[in-house]
């Protein structure tokens, strides 16, 4: 009879699977992953049956992580202006409380081993803050480009913020306002 599979162990795996991305890169052993979470190698696959479907469900972890930490203590009641505010400052705070994290997402947002269907996944994680970028470019000059590219330049935009943020992190709160009005001038 096999042996109960741990939250414990696959937290671990998954956070090894973090900071071995960051250090290594996509194409790191998962021996260096295992030795990382304090496992045996053949452990890891007790829990992941293979390195892309560990690079798969890192992927959705920290997306739902993000997407949760986004839009915890949604204000519902406030302006859209305000409400998309929220979210930014919530995810800009992240990002920067969780560098490896954001690198890690980085990588594996741009990696081939990530299936179409846990790129699905992945964008009904996110459809709440997508609905709110919807409407907040509704009436603005991006209401007839494509989804796609006004979520690509909201992220250029995102980016950059978080890499002045953390570059000069005593004044973080002023690029996390000053990137979301140039955010908010672009969309609406």
């Amino acid at each position: 009879m096999p042996r109960p599979k741990s939250d414990d162990k696959r937290s671990a795996i998954l956070a090894a699977a973090t900071r071995i991305i960051v250090t290594k890169g996509l194409s790191a052993p998962t021996m260096g992953i295992a030795k990382e979470a304090g496992i045996a190698n053949g452990s890891l696959f007790t829990y992941f049956e293979t390195k892309a479907d560990l690079f798969n469900q890192l992927y959705l972890e920290l997306k739902a992580e993000m997407a949760s930490t986004a839009m915890k203590d949604f204000p519902d009641q406030v302006e859209l202006r305000e409400q998309f505010f929220h979210v930014w400052r919530n995810w800009m705070n992240w990002a920067v409380s969780f560098p490896e994290k954001r690198r890690a997402l980085a990588q594996l947002v741009v990696s081939d081993e990530i299936t179409p269907a846990t790129r699905e996944a992945g964008h009904k994680i996110m459809a709440k803050i997508a609905e709110l970028m919807e409407r907040s470019r509704a009436d603005g000059p991006l209401r007839n480009s494509p989804r796609s590219f006004v979520a690509a330049l909201m992220n250029s935009v995102a980016e950059a913020t978080m890499d002045y943020m953390v570059q000069d992190s005593k004044n973080a709160k002023k690029h996390s306002r000053v990137g979301f009005d140039a955010l908010w001038r672009i969309l609406a």
